[in-house]
Parts: C-alpha cells; sequence; structure tokens
C-alpha cells in the first residue's frame, strides 16, 4: 500500500482542491492518505473521509507591511521542527501540496527527508510557497499556462484546477434547481459569490443594490461564513422595505454545502464572482457566462487580476475592476448578458472550452506515478 501525504493550508481555495484528488486517490484504491497542515475548521472535512490529520504551526509572509512578518521566521522554524518529528514517523512515499500557510516548513522538512514532492499551483502567479518548493519538487501542476514561466519546464504539466466531483456529477436541470431553491423557475437568476477574501466589498455591493436588481431578476448571494451575520442584518434592513413577495428572490447563504453550491450555479443564468482559482474553475464547470471582479492587484497581489484576465481570453466572461463595481456598470453588464441569447451561449460555449472535469482524477494519476 502506497502512503500519500496531503499538504496545505490557509483558505478554502487549498483545501477544497485537496479534498477532490485525494477522492479521486480513494477511488483508485490501495493508498494510505494523511493530511498535514495548521489547525483550521477544514480538518474535519479530511477525517469525515477517513484521512488522518496531523498539525504543524503555520507560517505565513504577508506581501504587504505588516509587524506580524518579524515572527514569520521563527513560525517557520517551529513548523519545520514539528513536520520533521511527524514525518521522520509517517514517512510518506510522495508528498502532495497545495501550498498556503504551513506548507513550506513541511516541504523543507520533506526535502531533508529526499520524500518526492507534487506540486500544484491553482493561479496564474505562483504564490511564494509553491514558488520555493516548485524549485526542487519532482512535479509541478499547474492550472493556468503563464505560471508556467516560474518553473523548470521539464517539471511542469498543465492539468487544470480540480472539482470536488459532488459538485459536478447528477446536475439538476435549471428550473429543478430554481425550484430546489425557492425561487421562481422562469425567471432569472444571478449567482453573487464573493469568495473566501474580498468578500465584504461585493456583499455591500449586492446587498445595497437589492431592491433595483430584484426588479430585473432573482439573486442568490453566497456571503460566505465570516460574514454572513453582518450580510444577513445589512440585508434584513434593505428587504423590510420591498413587497413580501419580492423578498422571496433573494437567497442569502454563508457557507454553502455540496448541494447547495450546485443548485446554486445550476439555477444560475450569470455568476458573478471574484476570481479565486477555485471559484473560476466551479464556473466554468458548470459552463455558466460570468462576470468577474478581482480583488485589486494592490491589495492581494496580482494573481487575481491575471486569473481573471487568462480566463477571460476564452469569451467566458467580463472582467470588470473594482472601481467599476457600481450600480449601472454591473446591472448593465448582467442586463446585456441576459437580453442576448447568442452572447450567452458563445459565454457558455467558452467557459466549457476551459473547464477540465477530469482535473481531480489527472492529478491523481500523477501523483501515483511518482
Amino acid at each position: 500500500m502506497r502512503h500519500i501525504l496531503l499538504v496545505g493550508g490557509g483558505t478554502g481555495g487549498h483545501i477544497m482542491p485537496l479534498l477532490a484528488v485525494a477522492e479521486e486517490i480513494q477511488k483508485i484504491g490501495g493508498v494510505r492518505l494523511d493530511y498535514m497542515g495548521p489547525r483550521s475548521p477544514f480538518l474535519s472535512d479530511f477525517e469525515a473521509r477517513g484521512i488522518k490529520c496531523h498539525t504543524v504551526p503555520g507560517s505565513k509572509m504577508r506581501r504587504y507591511f505588516s509587524l506580524a512578518n518579524a515572527f514569520m521566521p521563527f513560525e517557520l522554524l517551529a513548523g519545520f521542527i514539528a513536520a520533521l518529528f511527524k514525518l521522520y514517523f509517517l514517512m510518506p512515499d510522495v508528498i502532495f501540496s497545495k501550498g498556503g500557510p504551513g506548507a513550506l516548513a513541511v516541504l523543507f522538512a520533506a526535502r531533508f527527508y529526499f520524500i518526492p514532492i507534487v506540486v500544484h499551483e491553482s493561479d496564474s502567479v505562483p504564490g511564494i510557497t509553491n514558488r520555493i518548493s516548485g524549485s526542487f519538487a519532482k512535479k509541478v501542476i499547474i492550472a493556468f499556462a503563464p505560471a508556467g514561466e516560474y518553473f523548470k519546464k521539464n517539471r511542469v504539466v498543465l492539468i487544470g484546477n480540480p472539482v470536488r466531483p459532488e459538485l459536478i456529477e447528477n446536475v439538476p436541470a435549471p428550473a429543478a434547481a430554481k425550484t430546489v431553491l425557492g425561487l421562481d423557475p422562469n425567471r432569472p437568476v444571478v449567482f453573487f459569490v464573493g469568495g473566501s477574501q474580498g468578500a465584504a466589498r461585493i456583499n455591500q455591493f449586492v446587498i445595497e443594490n437589492l431592491p433595483a436588481f430584484l426588479g430585473r431578476f432573482q439573486v442568490v448571494h453566497q456571503a460566505g461564513a465570516a460574514n454572513f451575520k453582518e450580510a444577513d442584518v445589512m440585508s434584513r434592513s434593505v428587504l423590510g422595505g420591498l413587497p413580501e413577495e419580492g423578498k422571496g428572490n433573494y437567497k442569502l447563504f454563508g457557507f454553502m454545502s455540496a448541494d447547495e453550491i450546485k443548485n446554486a450555479y445550476a439555477a444560475a443564468d450569470i455568476v458573478v464572482s471574484r476570481t479565486g482559482a477555485s471559484s473560476i474553475a466551479e464556473i466554468a464547470a458548470f459552463g455558466k457566462p460570468a462576470v468577474l471582479v478581482p480583488i485589486p492587484a494592490n491589495v492581494a497581489g496580482e494573481h487575481q487580476v491575471l486569473n481573471a484576465s487568462e480566463y477571460a481570453k476564452t469569451g467566458a466572461a467580463v472582467v470588470l475592476e473594482e472601481a467599476n463595481l457600481t450600480p449601472n456598470m454591473v446591472g448593465g453588464t448582467i442586463a446585456k448578458i441576459l437580453e442576448d441569447g447568442n452572447l450567452r451561449e458563445k459565454m457558455s460555449a467558452g467557459a466549457r472550452s476551459f473547464a477540465k472535469p477530469n482535473a481531480a482524477e489527472d492529478i491523481a494519476k500523477t501523483v501515483l506515478t511518482i
């Protein structure tokens, strides 16, 4: 039985792809899986799949000025020592890393033991952890072609971003999904997705403009678990002035289960989203036209801006800068897409051309060849 260690941590953008690949590895069978990373609410997701979790201290180098960066070397050293000890007893055959806080310390320890590493880079521009670990990894799997420029060409393979199988299997028809969500199956739906970062700005914009939006289309809004209470209070205040029948055209979620996400995407005529790699992969997998609003480069680095630009080359999305997150600009763009059936079909075709529905399986097979 082969032994594979999954490594990564931070946001759901690191964890969900790990879970997707883990499920495909488990389908193949004959493999023991463990996970190592910082403590997080996601550990229960691994344990629910029979994957044992081993925690190490996290370390994060912030791309902006922060006094916390002064402690980063000490956090990294603490994580390295903990990983060195735990890897001595685990000694996996291969490590599959998604990067993120906590990963670099484990990968340095793995290099000390000569354990082979496979790195997956989701974005157009690699993060600090993957840039470093990619220099000594056996394979670097990428989702956007421009990311390959940062690594040795003979180690790079373009596969895509994995999407959890439960999201894209047995997808309901749009009308059925709308009914499940308690929406009118005959009216258009726009799905607003804030993502795990930068959701607050999207949430505020959506809620402030609900009266205008609900006159044109129904809204499904994923505010994010951390922002749900604030979004709920804001939305109740805004909806209070609307007719009772109009309130049912707005569905607010914090954390969404796999079934809820599946139904939201299936019901959506258009998706308005940030441009994290996992969000783009999901939008493409469902073949949905999109309006993308990347987090500005001066706030979160340039990866979201470049992700959006690269994806938009397929014709699947309209990209709006956050400065253009205005009722007229967003509302007008949505109206143009909703009113033009040919445009929607072209955008859907572009999305499907970018989608890699077998990415999780292909990554799993690649890891197992090492």
